[in-house]
């Protein structure tokens, strides 16, 4: 184990390296990539790396990207990729494609805001626009989660019971392209974690097809396998986490990650980066002899429903900020969870860093504020934080 200053796109890249070497004994590894801001650098990094038994494949387009990996896991291979922004919606139609077929493809998302009018900075609508297509959306804290996500997200992907892409997200140029120690395990000890990749259906070992034409009912049963299946990621979450620990010695955290929430009488709920300021905004209103508590929902596809009602339980006065905005309606975040909070609970959506604004602790502290004293959930509030 070695310790490296590293961007998290550089992280994910070494991260997508280790697990490809570890399939030198299985088929091989292939990455198909195509540039764009700021998920470019994860790309560079890859693509100057000695990988045994591995392709990175330059490609014209992000919807090619995707097609290089489709063939690469179809053929029994370990397949990685990397897009952010109109780069991840030129790709949708070949990640839609890809979760159909449940292949174990891995895909890094450095989430950009969609334009036009053009913004490189950090919005999480980009990703969230595929929470619907099958894919497990994994959203990170830091550099370190980035690099530990991807490992664990080839595990979890290429688990028989599981077979079906994984995407991590990371917030763009807040993670991307800020520097951070990161430790790196040796190549035998991912050689531990990962064993070769096996993907059942893969292509040239009997007589089968993917991709074929279905009656209704085949789709039924297929949507039904997969949604099943989805239904059963956070068990076998928690056993890639007791893997990883195992061989790195570390836990990764939980699909759900709660901070000082025991005896908090209000909750702040987030994703990404924003889940590390909430803690800090907790640290000074508790310093204050305020009971609040933040929840960081790292794991939004599948939604781990079972552990945020138990987290809400109890809990009157809950603050779901969401970094991206669902038009007409709100917060994403905050309509699937909302629900989920006892009858009568205030559930009040806030708007923040849309854009990739600051979003700091005390504009946290601002909303938790204005919580506090409703008596009913409003519209959501925009927080303009510049």
């Amino acid at each position: 184990m070695t310790v490296q200053l590293l961007s998290a796109n550089h992280a994910a890249a070494l991260a997508a390296t280790l697990a490809g070497r570890a399939n030198r004994t299985g088929r091989g590894f292939c990455s198909g990539v195509y540039p764009i801001t700021p998920s470019t650098e994860c790309a560079e990094y890859l693509c100057l790396q000695e990988i045994e038994k591995g392709r990175v494949v330059r490609v014209e387009s992000e919807h090619s990207a995707m097609g290089v990996c489709i063939g690469a896991s179809a053929s029994g291979a370990r397949a990685f990729t990397v897009t952010a922004s109109n780069g991840l919606a030129y790709m949708a139609e070949n990640c839609i494609v890809a979760a159909s077929l449940r292949l174990p493809i891995v895909l890094v998302v450095a989430n950009r805001t969609i334009g036009p009018p053009w913004n490189l900075w950090t919005d999480h609508g980009d990703a969230l626009l595929l929470r619907d297509a099958g894919i497990i959306q994994l959203f990170c804290a830091d550099n370190q989660e980035v690099f530990d996500s991807v490992l664990a997200a080839f595990r979890l992907a290429e688990d028989a019971a599981v077979m079906m892409p994984v995407m991590v997200c990371m917030d763009g140029f807040i993670l991307s392209h800020a520097s951070a120690p990161t430790e790196i395990p040796s190549q035998e000890q991912v050689d531990r974690f990962l064993p070769p990749a096996v993907v059942p259906h893969r292509l040239g070992q009997g007589s089968h097809t993917l991709g074929q034409i279905e009656v209704p009912h085949q789709t039924e049963v297929h949507r039904l396998q997969h949604h099943a299946a989805m239904l059963g990621v956070p068990e076998r979450y928690a056993a890639v986490q007791e893997a990883f620990a195992a061989v790195f010695g570390r836990r990764m955290p939980d699909a759900l990650d709660t901070y000082r929430t025991e005896d908090a009488d209000a909750l702040v709920v987030s994703m990404g980066t924003i889940g590390a300021t909430a803690e800090r905004a907790v640290d000074i209103l508790r310093a204050r002899g305020q009971r609040v508590g933040a929840v960081r929902v790292r794991m939004f596809r599948p939604l781990p429903a079972e552990a945020l009602r138990r987290v809400f339980a109890g809990r009157w006065r809950i603050a779901v900020i969401d970094r991206d905005v669902s038009l007409g309606f709100g917060g994403v975040l905050w309509g699937e969870v909302r629900a989920l909070a006892d009858t009568g609970a205030v559930v009040q959506n806030y708007l923040a860093g849309l854009g990739g604004g600051d979003v700091r602790p005390e504009h946290i502290i601002g909303m938790l504020d204005d919580l506090l004293p409703r008596r009913e959930a409003g519209v959501p509030e925009l927080v303009e934080a510049g």
